[in-house]
This record gives structure tokens, sequence and C-alpha cells, in this order.
């Protein structure tokens, strides 16, 4: 082993913006997939994100007082030392172009995770698990309207 070999530390691949001589910076992956949820979320045609599952798991914590939006629901990531992959469940409002509606959700995911992490995003697939139709809005209306309206039998 040479002198120089010893005082040099090993750079592989080209520099990031995580990476410094002073350090290095490391992005959890539960921050890149809050991220990628708002930004996909920002795009008009989505309705919601993933699967009925997911959903339904999250229409229920929403309903609990104090409970929140999980922003990341439908998302999953893979995380390295410079770059990002994004997996993205959604389900679609009827009409939307779907091809476009991912072009756009693609851009936007791109864009914030670039910005916001500095993270170079290799690819995000999107899976369109489901269709809204308007008409499942009237439906679940009716339900609640229907609920409230309802005089309790309990005094």
């Amino acid at each position: 082993m040479s002198t120089t070999d010893a005082k040099t530390p090993a750079v592989t691949g080209t520099p990031s913006a995580l990476q410094s001589e002073h350090g290095s910076t490391r992005i959890a992956e539960t921050v890149v997939s809050k991220i990628a949820g708002l930004a996909a979320r920002e795009v008009n045609g989505i309705h919601a994100l993933g699967g009925g599952a997911a959903r339904a798991f999250g229409a229920l914590r929403e309903r609990i007082p104090g409970g929140t939006t999980n922003a990341s629901q439908g998302v999953s990531v893979e995380v390295g030392e410079k770059q990002a992959a994004v997996d993205i469940n959604v389900v679609v409002e009827y009409g939307v172009s779907i091809a476009d509606l991912a072009k756009a959700v693609r851009r936007n995911v791109i864009s914030a995770l670039e910005r916001m992490t500095g993270l170079e995003v290799v690819e995000v697939n999107i899976s369109v698990d489901d269709v809204h139709l308007p008409s499942e809005d009237d439906h679940e209306d009716a339900k609640e309207t229907k609920r409230i309206d309802t005089p309790s039998r309990v005094a």
C-alpha cells in the first residue's frame, strides 16, 4: 500500500449533492414516500392513492378524532445513496386520459423529489387500481345525509 492510498479516500462514481468532503446526508424512505405521495396528489385527475384495503384503512384513520391522512399511502420507494425509485398505486377520476395523467404524475413526482432531496429519480412506476365514478360521490353523500338526518332512538 502506498502513502497516497492511505491519504486519499476512495471515491466511486460521480459526486452528488448529498455527499461532500464535509460529510454525507441520508434521506429516509418515509421522507421520500411522503414527498412523492403529496406530489402525486397535486395532479388533477388523481382521486386517491393506494389499493382498496389501504384506502379503506386510511378512511377509517381519518374518522378517528385526531387522525390524519397518511401522505405516503399507496407509495413505496427504494432509496439509495444517490438515487430513488418510486411505485405509486392510484385511483383516477373517470374521463381523464390515463396516459396523460401518468406523464403528469411522473413529471411532478420527479421534479419534487429531485428539487427537495437532491436524489436522482430513476423511475416512477404507476399502477392504476381503480376509476372513480362521480356517481360514487353522490351515493356516499346520500349515506352521510341519511345518517345525519335519522333521529336517535336513545335519549
